[in-house]
């Protein structure tokens, strides 16, 4: 599966302790994260990730690949203060929704969604997937 790992400024250190404490299940996937949030997540844990642009850009590029449905589940952590100012976060949750594909912007839903992931509950994203 497809993960993108996205995190405001303020929340990249909750995505590094995320990522550390769920390494045993992110290494079975192919992880995709904006260019400072990739960095820091594979600098702590060794995990593959394939880096995308820095801010914005990135989150463009994941945009693309969810409106292409080449993402499986979208982890964004993000700043409830920037989420007024940021169009690309709305432009995000609405190509997920129209590609049905689950997006976690704080740490309990993160939890629920890869704790899902590592049963086997996203299976049904194979019937979906066009790649």
């Amino acid at each position: 599966m497809n993960i993108a790992l996205i995190a405001h400024d303020n929340k990249k250190e909750l995505m590094e302790a995320f990522c550390i404490a769920y390494k045993h299940v992110l290494s079975k996937h192919n992880l995709y994260a904006t260019g400072r949030t990739g960095a820091i997540i594979s600098e702590s844990t060794d995990l593959d990730v394939f880096t995308l642009d820095f801010g914005k850009l990135g989150e463009q590029q994941i945009i693309a690949r969810i409106a292409y449905n080449e993402m499986d589940l979208v982890i964004y952590f993000a700043d409830p203060d920037e989420i007024v100012k940021n169009d690309t976060l709305m432009e995000l949750w609405s190509c997920c929704d129209r590609n049905n594909i689950p997006i976690a912007t704080n740490l309990a839903t993160a939890e629920v969604l890869i704790n899902g992931l590592q049963r086997g509950d996203f299976a049904w994203r194979e019937l979906v997937d066009k790649r």
